[in-house]
């Protein structure tokens, strides 16, 4: 009998042998690959929130992550001052002594063309027809004003001194304008039309399109 038989232990099934039984389970693989991965796990969110440490001690507000998957991650430009801005492009405006207007009445209001044109003058205009509207647009422009003029009028910046001093006109270009109308641009009063803009108003609107404040590059999110 062994020495690890215990004595109460007998009959036939018997404990013999000089070795001790192996007690440890053996480990395992699968106990290998989810460490690994852990690990894995474990230094990749580490990464990322190095990235958005960086990125908020940096001065952006918005982390990393978030602004890429949106799509509004900053763009960077040349600017003044440190921050990120993107050009805005510059309108042409006329002078208005270079600018020709036919002042024409499409509403019910008696006299509005002529006061109209009157003020314009003042502003320094060149005035040119001061009538009522042609029957095709008689009573039919609802907004402030319609400006129509060639494209060349709109090129050359006609229309944007005009829309300054007529807040919320419609503009329209006809090719088919020749001779002195090609020259001209035809302002036809409307529904809404309340006089002409303040002149700290029209100033204002012309100093937005002659120059414009920089937009900043990132986009909101």
């Amino acid at each position: 009998m062994s020495m690890l038989t215990p004595p109460e232990l007998g009959g036939e099934y018997r404990i013999t042998g000089d070795r001790y039984p192996r007690m440890r389970r053996r480990r395992g693989r699968h106990r290998i690959v989810l460490g690994s991965l852990a690990a894995v796990t474990a230094l990749g969110l580490a990464s990322w929130g190095t990235l958005e440490l960086i990125s908020v001690f940096s001065g952006n507000s918005t982390p990393l992550g978030a602004a890429h998957a949106a799509g509004c991650a900053p763009t960077p430009t040349a600017s003044a001052g440190g921050r990120d801005t993107e050009p805005v492009a510059v309108a042409k405006v006329a002078e208005p002594k270079a600018v020709t207007v036919n002042v024409l009445n499409a509403t019910t209001r008696t006299g509005l063309a002529q006061d109209t044109a009157d003020a314009l003058e003042k502003r320094g205009f060149t005035i040119g027809a001061v009538d009522n509207a042609p029957p095709e647009l008689d009573g039919k422009v609802k907004a402030t004003g319609l400006l129509i003029g060639t494209e060349q009028a709109e090129k050359d910046g006609a229309f944007a001194l005009l829309s300054a001093h007529v807040a919320k006109a419609d503009t329209r270009t006809d090719a088919a304008r020749a001779g002195d109308a090609a020259t001209s641009v035809d302002l036809i009063l409307g529904d809404a039309f309340n006089g002409l803009a303040a002149p700290k108003a029209a100033a204002k609107a012309l100093t937005a399109l002659t120059e414009p404040a920089p937009k900043p590059s990132q986009t909101d999110c």
